[in-house]
């Protein structure tokens, strides 16, 4: 009786983890599309003021964009293979994203630098707010990457374990989500800038 007891009681628990994860990753979502929302429009109002410096955005933020598409085709792989219980192919293309996910931040940095080498400063006498907001917001949607990186490690631990199979994928689900979020977020920021710059 008491086994019984125990195993609704983990039931209990589960189900009410599965009704609270997903509506807080969407109230999460709704926060950061309202955070580079205000950002975005930041830089159209500042552009109208003038003092406006107009310069070709580097071509490795389109290497990003690629890869940004390419590790969220991995991540739609490894949860197609999780639905179907293929644990080796799930745990292949979890890693194979996470790579996908370090060379994209690899990317952004090489970005950076080619920014620089154009004397483009986030800082500092030389530079120029068109400059600098897109430090400013590329390095903001680096940090939330941080966050969809932290969780894929716990999610590769996860499946690493055999945790995940068809019955229970709630955290795989939960990490693919915010993953597609962070790369379409991207594309909608290079597209921004490339325009607006």
């Amino acid at each position: 009786m008491e086994d019984q007891f125990t195993l609704s009681e983990k039931d209990f628990q589960e189900e009410k983890r599965k009704k609270v994860m997903k509506p807080l990753l969407w109230f999460g979502m709704a926060s950061i599309v309202m955070l580079f929302a205000g950002f975005t429009s930041a830089v159209i109002v500042r552009k109208g003021d003038g003092v406006w410096l107009h310069y070709d955005m580097p071509n490795v933020f389109l290497v990003s964009s690629i890869i940004a598409v390419i590790s969220s085709a991995f991540m739609i792989l490894a949860l197609f293979f999780g639905k179907k219980n293929n644990q080796q192919m799930l745990k292949t293309f979890l890693w194979l994203t996470l790579a996908a996910g370090a060379a994209f931040v690899y990317s952004q940095f090489l970005g950076y630098n080619q920014l620089v080498e154009n004397d483009i400063f986030l800082t500092g006498p030389s530079s120029n707010p068109s400059g600098s907001f897109l430090y400013i917001i590329s390095g903001l949607h680096l940090v939330h990457l941080a966050g969809g990186i932290i969780a894929l490690l716990i999610v590769i631990f996860n499946a690493m374990k055999g945790r995940y199979n068809s019955e229970n994928l709630l955290g795989l689900q939960v990490c693919s989500t915010y993953w597609h979020f962070m790369g379409v977020m991207w594309i909608y920021l290079y597209v921004f800038f490339r325009l607006i710059i």
